[in-house]
């Protein structure tokens, strides 16, 4: 009998995918952390320093669950990117008339743009993420689908991503409910200095103190739709449509926002919470981004969302002039908010979005 030719173990090399994890100090990272290390990932945490007043602390936290968990630990500078991405796009849109949306421009700029190809250059294989979203790979194309804890899905904010991005992305809370983290993280006595993440991570309170400081207001008229002159605003930036906490007119209230004459420096509001001023049955889209990297054909039924926790409401798209989507929606929608983003599913799955320009 012939015999068996023996090949000593160490002879071969075995390459573990590394994965750098966005650390942020908070629980939902250092879960995925912790998962993706148990799972057998070379992995190594890094930290986006950013410059914002919290940062200190947070990196602290990221360090610490680090350490914790044994993998390497990398602080990264990215204010410069951060400022010129998010903050000055946060500020120019406030400037341009539109409510921005600076957590979509943060991912598809700074955590997925910059800091995915900093990773990348560094040796990872991966970045991965405490997003809750869920990403398969399916006939040799990567699907974006809801995650599993509706509540806490953040699909709204990942629409910009492509196939090459997502090539080498990791999303380990798509499966995952966030009252099951929490309990883990006690468990294991993970270092966490958050609670949960605030819409605008790089102010500390209200924006309109933010805008205050760094934008040139000019107080002006409020009135009703019919014309009459009921008081005063601060300046139109600080208000969008639809809103109704910082209306502070007195009164027959509360009042809601419908409208923003910048010409004639006039904010025009409703006491009437069904004003059929407040809603629209389409909108326009720009800056339009399609998961799949191809766009469907037009027209194209599906479902959008008009704003992070809004229910998915059926529409038709169409091409307009100009490069421009047109989405139709079968019920009207209450405050459609340009700036904002308009995203696009298919049952669970994320099809891509844009900009909402009207």
């Amino acid at each position: 009998m012939q015999k068996k030719l023996q090949f000593p173990i160490s002879n071969f090399k075995f390459h573990q995918p590394r994965v750098a994890i966005a650390m942020s100090g908070g629980v939902d990272s250092s879960i995925s952390a912790q998962i993706l290390r148990q799972q057998g990932y070379d992995c190594l945490g890094v930290f986006m320093r950013l410059g914002i007043d919290s940062g200190c602390c947070e990196e602290e936290a990221a360090r610490a669950v680090s350490q914790k968990i044994g993998i390497k630990f990398y602080p990264v500078d990215m204010q410069r990117a951060f400022n010129k991405e998010v903050k000055q796009y946060f500020l120019k849109a406030y400037q341009g008339r539109l409510t921005p949306n600076p957590c979509v421009k943060c991912n598809q700029f700074i955590k997925f743009g910059a800091l995915l190809k900093k990773v990348r250059d560094l040796g990872a294989d991966y970045l991965a993420t405490g997003h809750y979203a869920k990403l398969k790979k399916i006939h040799g194309a990567y699907h974006l689908f809801r995650a599993k804890d509706t509540a806490k899905d953040q699909t709204y904010f990942l629409y910009n991503l492509n196939q090459g991005q997502l090539k080498h992305i990791l999303f380990p809370m798509g499966d995952l409910i966030k009252e099951k983290i929490k309990v883990i993280a006690h468990k294991e006595k993970l270092p966490n200095t958050k609670t949960e993440s605030q819409d605008v991570c790089f102010l500390s309170g209200d924006h309109r103190e933010f805008l205050r400081k760094n934008l040139k207001n000019v107080k002006g008229d409020i009135k009703t739709s019919s014309g009459e002159l009921i008081g005063r605003h601060e300046g139109l930036p600080f208000y969008t449509i639809g809103q109704r906490k910082g209306v502070e007119i007195g009164g027959k209230g509360p009042f809601y926002v419908i409208g923003r004459d910048f010409k004639a420096n006039t904010l025009y509001v409703t006491n009437k919470a069904d004003d059929p001023a407040l809603s629209g049955d389409y909108l326009l889209a720009e800056k339009v981004n399609w998961i799949s990297g191809r766009p469907p054909k037009f027209p194209f039924k599906c479902s959008a969302v008009i704003r992070y926790h809004h229910p998915q409401a059926p529409c038709v798209i169409t091409q307009s002039d100009g490069g421009l989507l047109t989405v139709k929606f079968k019920q009207p929608q209450r405050a459609i908010t340009p700036g904002q983003s308009v995203v696009f599913y298919k049952k669970d799955e994320l099809l891509g979005g844009g900009i909402i320009f009207n």
